[in-house]
């Protein structure tokens, strides 16, 4: 189900044994463009200290109800490895978190050219046999990043800015970004539009944008995007087809 990741934000997280706290953001990679962890608020329970939760542990999503059942207990959240939230997450402390859950590391797969969805990272056996993720010395390996860095981030067209990045929508099946979404009210008041990850060319932390080789043109005359609306097939047809593109599903 394709839902706008803004909805996210509050949503309630309840362990086995009650509620964990709410989602105050997410991370993703910008490799494969899927969701990795939920940066959750836990409140008076646990002084406030914020925690991460793979969507690994997710079993059901009510997201009328902004909430989310998770397979965890508190007192496995209360052990967790320290993760400072505010700063960005090195792959030394994915390694450790990782390890902790028994959570097999998606950045080593030797399946190349492949997307790791959350769903396939769990391997109890780790946890059994007492290994833990390998991790690379360099920092530059981790591609993670947090949905309140990036949104407001300039697109970059092939021929010129247009817009900046308002938004995601996220296909909760998988935890996959589907969707980027770009508001052009800077160039064209008011009008927000779609695009996917997979036009994606880079994206530049040192520039602060998304840049792809869709133009201006094209971006502009992209079907709306409303959010009060949901994303249906008939939209997306309307949108591979504006675009272009081959679709995702095929």
């Amino acid at each position: 189900m394709l839902k706008n990741a803004a909805q996210l934000k509050g949503s309630s997280i309840h362990a086995q044994d009650g509620e964990l706290g709410t989602v105050d953001d997410f991370y993703f990679d910008d490799q494969t463009w899927t969701v990795r962890y939920l940066a959750v608020e836990t409140g008076r329970w646990l002084s406030g200290r914020s925690v991460l939760i793979s969507p690994v542990s997710v079993i059901h999503t009510d997201w009328q109800l902004r909430r989310m059942d998770v397979t965890l207990t508190k007192n496995q959240i209360e052990h967790s490895p320290d993760v400072d939230t505010h700063r960005p997450v090195s792959r030394q402390h994915e390694a450790e978190y990782l390890s902790y859950y028994g959570y097999a590391p998606y950045w080593s797969d030797p399946l190349s050219g492949i997307d790791y969805y959350p769903g396939g990272l769990l391997m109890p056996s780790m946890v059994a046999v007492g290994l833990a993720p390998q991790v690379s010395a360099n920092p530059e390996d981790s591609h993670l990043r947090s949905n309140s860095e990036v949104t407001g981030y300039a697109i970059a067209a092939a021929d010129g800015d247009i817009g900046h990045v308002a938004g995601f929508i996220v296909d909760d099946a998988g935890w996959k970004i589907r969707y980027i979404e770009v508001a052009t009210k800077n160039w064209l008041p008011g009008k927000k539009v779609l695009i996917s990850p997979a036009w994606i060319n880079r994206v530049s932390w040192e520039a602060s944008a998304v840049c792809t080789a869709l133009t201006r043109e094209a971006i502009r005359t992209a079907p709306e995007y409303v959010a009060s609306s949901p994303v249906t097939r008939e939209y997306e047809d309307a949108l591979y087809n504006h675009y272009g593109q081959p679709p995702y599903w095929t």
